[in-house]
């Protein structure tokens, strides 16, 4: 018996089946963040890029985000005199989130160990996963992304309406 030839089209090109969120106070192109969608496109995650506060509650109110790293330095705006963070205002954005993605938080160096601790609660009481101090190096972010995927998702990509393991 000859099988005959299916009709439907094969493609290379892997759906997306993950959306992570990747905000950065640093956008230079030896950055670790911006290795990351090159890096992980071809595994079928979505790279999900925002450069501020506001590109960020853009990104989050549009698509589905499933894990997220959120610098901690991120301007509120770009270009405007308010030079506040924004990072902890997309932390709380993801934290109302249901469900809420694992986030991983890169904050900037401290300057001394109170207020190391301070950063460090302030983010784990915002949600985060896991905190990594800078200069962010990309095996560290690698690995934080493989422990999300591992805790939240039981080692299986998210579905469309997914359901994170207790």
């Amino acid at each position: 018996m000859v099988s005959q030839p299916t009709t439907e089209p094969i493609s290379n090109e892997p759906s997306k089946r993950l959306n992570l969120l990747l905000t950065c106070g640093s956008w230079r192109e030896d950055s670790p963040i911006l290795q990351l969608p090159r890096l992980l496109g071809p595994f079928g995650i979505s790279s999900l890029t925002a450069k501020n506060g506001e590109e960020a509650v853009k990104v989050i109110e549009s698509s589905d985000i499933h894990i997220a790293i959120v610098d901690l330095a991120i301007p509120l705006k770009t270009g405007s005199s308010d030079r506040r963070p924004g990072g902890e205002r997309v932390l709380q954005l993801l934290r109302r989130l249901d469900p809420q993605p694992p986030t991983i938080v890169i904050r900037p160096r401290q300057t001394s160990a109170r207020e190391n601790a301070r950063s460090l609660a302030r983010s784990l009481q915002e949600g985060a996963f896991t905190v990594v101090d800078r200069p962010a190096m990309l095996e560290t972010l690698l690995d934080a992304l493989h422990r999300a995927l591992r805790k939240h998702y039981a080692d299986r990509w998210p579905e469309q309406s997914w359901n994170p393991t207790p």
